[in-house]
C-alpha cells in the first residue's frame, strides 16, 4: 500500500502545491507524513544495499546518494511519491543523514550560526544562536529513533550508554562535545547536549571587534602569555572559558612544546609541537579510569614547556599549581567561578579535597605564588560574552589575597548586557616581566 499518492508529500493537492510556495525545510521535516516517507525510504535503501552485499560501514557517499535517488525514482514512477525538486533534494539529504549520519542532528551541526544543540526527548529540540536559546522545529520520530542516533554517536569512540551506564561524555568526529543522559535517570526521554566545535578558531582581533574584550585587555593578555605568566580563566557554565583559553593560546611561541589535558578534546592549538591528552572514564566495573590528575602527573615527565589544562574541577588542582610554581611558567587552565576571588576560594576547596593538611595561610601562599593573572569571562543577560575582569594576584596580606585589578567591564544599567570597559590600574604588578607592553592610561573605555 502506498504511503502517499497524488496528494503529495505534505498532504496538499498537486494544484495547491503549484500555487503555494515550497514549504521551509524546518516545517517540512516536522510533518508526520514526511517522517513516515523518510523512514520507509531509509528502510528500502538499506534492504537494497543488503541484497547487493554492501554494508553501510563500507559505503561511500557517492554510492549511497545514487542508491537513494534510485529508490526515490522507483517510488515516484509507481505513483507513491509526488515531489517537486526542492522536496526531492530535501528527502535525499535527510535519508543520507539517517543512513550514515546523525539523522535530524546533521543539518543543525552543519549550520554555522548554531553554537549549542539541546535535545530534551524526541519532540523537543533547542538551538543556541548568538548566546540565546530558542526552540526549533527539528524532532525525532520517537525515543527509539533518538536512541539509535545516540548509539551512533558513542559507538565509534568506544563509549557505551545503557541502563547500567545511563550517562556519558563523548566527542563527535568534528570535535564537538556531547553529553548524553538516558532513562531511567532521565525521566522524560533521552537527553543530548552538544557544544559545537568552532571550525575557524577566534583570534584576539575577533574578540576585540566582537567586543568580548577591549583593545587594552587584548594587549595586556597577549603580553602576559608571551611573557609566560600563569593564567587562570574563570567564569560560569557556557561563558566561553574554553574559547578564551584557545584565543590566548594563539599568542604562544611556535618553538614551545605544549601538553594539553582535557576531558573532551576541543582546544584548537595552532603551534607545531602540541601533545593532546584526554581523560578516560571508568568502565562498567569501575576500573581503568584515567583522571586529569593522572595525566597532569604524567605530563610533568614529558618535558613540556607549558601545560594547558582544559578545566580544573578536582584534585588535579594540586599538580597543576605545583607545575605552575616549579618550572612550567606560562601554563594556563580554566575554572568555574563568578569572580577572581571566587575562583581563588574554589581552588582552596579543591586543595582541601586533595587532602592537603596545611594551614590556610600556607595554602593561600601556595596559590598566590602559582597564579599570576585571573581572567573572568561571563555571559550576560542578552547572550553576549564579555571579559568582565583581568586581575593580578600579587600575594597575601594577613589572611587575605592581595589583588590588582587592571581592567573591568561595568554593565550599566544592570541586566542590560550594555556597559563599558574600564582601565583601573596604571601599572601592572608584573610589568617588569611583560615583553613589549605599554600600560594604557587610566580612563574609561569604549561602550559595548
Amino acid at each position: 500500500m502506498s504511503l502517499l499518492t497524488s496528494e503529495g508529500l505534505y498532504g496538499e493537492s498537486a494544484q495547491d502545491r503549484r500555487k503555494a510556495p515550497v514549504a521551509q525545510p524546518s516545517a517540512q521535516r516536522m510533518s508526520d507524513s514526511y517522517q513516515s516517507v523518510k523512514a520507509m525510504t531509509c528502510q528500502q535503501v538499506i534492504e537494497h544495499l543488503e541484497t547487493q552485499g554492501i554494508t553501510v560501514e563500507t559505503l561511500d557517499q557517492r554510492t549511497l546518494r545514487q542508491e537513494i535517488e534510485q529508490v526515490i525514482n522507483s517510488r515516484s514512477r509507481r505513483g507513491q511519491l509526488a515531489l517537486n525538486s526542492a522536496e526531492r533534494l530535501l528527502l535525499i539529504e535527510d535519508v543520507e543523514d539517517e543512513v550514515i549520519g546523525l539523522g535530524p542532528l546533521a543539518p543543525l551541526l552543519r549550520d554555522p550560526t548554531i553554537d549549542d544543540i539541546i535535545v530534551n526527548g524526541a519532540n523537543t529540540v533547542y538551538a543556541e544562536r548568538g548566546g540565546l536559546l530558542e526552540r526549533i522545529d527539528t524532532r525525532f520520530r520517537d525515543d527509539t529513533h533518538l536512541m539509535h542516533i545516540i548509539q551512533r554517536i558513542v559507538g565509534p569512540i568506544g563509549r557505551r550508554v545503557d541502563e547500567a551506564t545511563p550517562y556519558v561524555d563523548a566527542r563527535l568526529p568534528d570535535g564537538s562535545r556531547v553529553n548524553i543522559v538516558i532513562p531511567p535517570i532521565a525521566l522524560d526521554g533521552p537527553l543530548v547536549s552538544i557544544r559545537k566545535f568552532r571550525l575557524q578558531a577566534l583570534s584576539m582581533e575577533d574578540c576585540v571587534s566582537g567586543q568580548t574584550m577591549s583593545q587594552p585587555m587584548a594587549a595586556y593578555l597577549g603580553a602576559a602569555v608571551r611573557s609566560r605568566l600563569n593564567i587562570l580563566i574563570c567564569g560560569g557554565t557556557g561563558a566561553g572559558k574554553s574559547t578564551l583559553l584557545n584565543v590566548l593560546s594563539s599568542c604562544i611561541s611556535n618553538r614551545e612544546r605544549l601538553v594539553t589535558i582535557e576531558d573532551a578534546a576541543e582546544l584548537q592549538l595552532r603551534q607545531d609541537h602540541v601533545v593532546r591528552l584526554e581523560t578516560r572514564p571508568p568502565n562498567v566495573d569501575g576500573n581503568r579510569e584515567i583522571s586529569s590528575r593522572d595525566l597532569v602527573r604524567n605530563a610533568l615527565r614529558m618535558r613540556p614547556d607549558r601545560i594547558i589544562l582544559g578545566e580544573v574541577r578536582g584534585v588535579e588542582a594540586v599538580e597543576m599549581l605545583q607545575a605552575m610554581s616549579t618550572g612550567h611558567d606560562g601554563s594556563m587552565a580554566t575554572l568555574h567561578g563568578n569572580s577572581p576571588r571566587d575562583a581563588l576560594s574554589r581552588l582552596e576547596m579543591l586543595l582541601g579535597f586533595a587532602g592537603q593538611q596545611m594551614d590556610m595561610r600556607a595554602i593561600r601562599r601556595f596559590i598566590a605564588n602559582s597564579i599570576h593573572v585571573i581572567v573572568n569571562i561571563q555571559r550576560l543577560s542578552n547572550g553576549s560574552r564579555r571579559v568582565t575582569s583581568v586581575t593580578e594576584v600579587t600575594g597575601i596580606e594577613g589572611e587575605t589575597y592581595t589583588l590588582n585589578e587592571l581592567f573591568r567591564f561595568d554593565e550599566q544599567p544592570p541586566m542590560s548586557g550594555l556597559g563599558e570597559f574600564r582601565v583601573l590600574s596604571p601599572r601592572p604588578y608584573h610589568l617588569a616581566r611583560l615583553q613589549d607592553y605599554t600600560p594604557p592610561s587610566v580612563s574609561l573605555g569604549g561602550r559595548a
